[in-house]
């Protein structure tokens, strides 16, 4: 497949004879032929018209970047984290693992989940996890371990490399609510984000607005081992639609 991510090609893997992939990529193809890279300008408005699926809260915005990094060098792997302009249009729900006198600066700051021991105990008994990112004290790190497996699968332990760990708790709340994203590399060199979604919710200006900062947070990440281009391509798409090659 060379270097174009493999999450953008599973649309036409899996839905290569479906009516509307075909319709959708016929539209794609009057305004953006094959081969051809298109703005991002151009690519959010063609996918703003696409015939997509009438999801509640509309189409989520992907954007794939493959990298020109080793990813099996310690100094080429990429980790950063940027806040995209106008949030992913998700409601993001927060747990915050704090000590007994930081629970009200956790809720006022718009944690969902907030507690100490007990919301450890809790997930341990149930191994379930119902937030998408965690925070914690420093001083409740060490309470963790406990739980560190269950947190670990479903990508959400605290980890001060994230900003997800500190004593200020509002200070990491906020800029999650806002749209703070976390991103690194996989083993196939390539980074996966979200970028908003179609829907009443986004103009189009936002959703470009939104990419551009994704791109240009990814691309001031380039690690310095890397001398060569550092992005290799970029393809913008809806989880269930045709990719639209920027980069």
């Amino acid at each position: 497949m060379g270097e174009i991510p493999y999450i953008s090609l599973l649309p036409q893997l899996i839905m290569s004879k479906s009516k509307r992939y075909q319709a959708n990529l016929t539209k794609i193809r009057e305004v953006v032929k094959e081969g051809e890279v298109a703005t991002v300008d151009q690519a959010v408005e063609v996918l703003m018209n696409l015939d997509l699926p009438k999801f509640k809260e509309g189409s989520t915005v992907e954007l794939h970047l493959n990298l020109n990094i080793n990813p099996t060098k310690s100094d080429q792997l990429v980790r950063s984290s940027f806040v995209l302009p106008h949030g992913t249009g998700k409601k993001i729900k927060i747990a915050a693992f704090v000590t007994a006198d930081k629970v009200d600066e956790a809720k006022k700051a718009g944690a969902t989940l907030v507690g100490g021991e007990d919301l450890v105990d809790e997930i341990k008994k149930t191994e379930k996890v119902t937030f998408d990112i965690a925070v914690a004290e420093p001083a409740m790190m060490k309470k963790l371990p406990a739980i560190a497996r269950i947190l670990g699968v479903a990508g959400v332990m605290p980890n001060p490399k994230t900003g997800t760990v500190g004593d200020n708790i509002a200070e990491l709340i906020e800029p999650l609510i806002k749209g703070k994203i976390n991103f690194k590399n996989d083993k196939t060199s390539n980074i996966h984000l979200i970028c908003g979604k179609i829907n009443k919710e986004f103009t189009k200006e936002q959703l470009v607005e939104n990419i551009n900062a994704a791109i240009d947070a990814v691309g001031k990440s380039k690690p310095d081992a890397v001398k060569k281009k550092f992005i290799a391509s970029a393809h913008i798409t809806t989880s269930m639609s045709p990719s639209i090659r920027v980069i």
